[in-house]
């Protein structure tokens, strides 16, 4: 890794840590190697995003704009390398842990809260 490559990293992971403490979240670093379930219409707003346990390949998040769909092709698998270069914005939202969601919009809009429904899902 990089210089450069390892100050990202740092960067994202303070600002993951400032806003797990913000929405009381214990800090909950993600794994690289696994896969993130992404939506195909990242352009749309609002963002969405959502933390199920990890499971498989995938590291249990999952992130949509628009509306959500129950289509099975809804979310394809996507690295976390490449979703940071789509939307490098939600970055500091990977920290929060399983169970918690986010809402963002281009506009600043943020909320960020825990379902405790997601922890449940099997």
């Amino acid at each position: 890794m990089e210089n450069q490559e390892i100050g990202e990293l740092k960067k994202h992971i303070k600002l993951q840590k400032l806003i797990c403490k913000k929405y009381n979240s214990d800090f909950t670093s993600i794994d690289e190697k696994l896969f993130i379930g992404v939506s195909s219409n990242l352009e749309l707003e609002p963002l969405n995003g959502l933390r199920h346990p990890k499971h498989g390949k995938m590291n249990g998040w999952y992130i949509w704009s628009g509306e959500w769909s129950d289509e099975d092709d809804f979310f394809i698998p996507l690295c976390l390398e490449h979703l940071i270069e789509l939307k490098p914005k939600i970055a500091k939202y990977l920290g929060l842990d399983v169970g918690f969601r986010f809402l963002t919009d281009k506009k600043g809009y943020e909320d960020v809260w825990f379902d405790q429904n997601i922890t449940e899902l099997r």
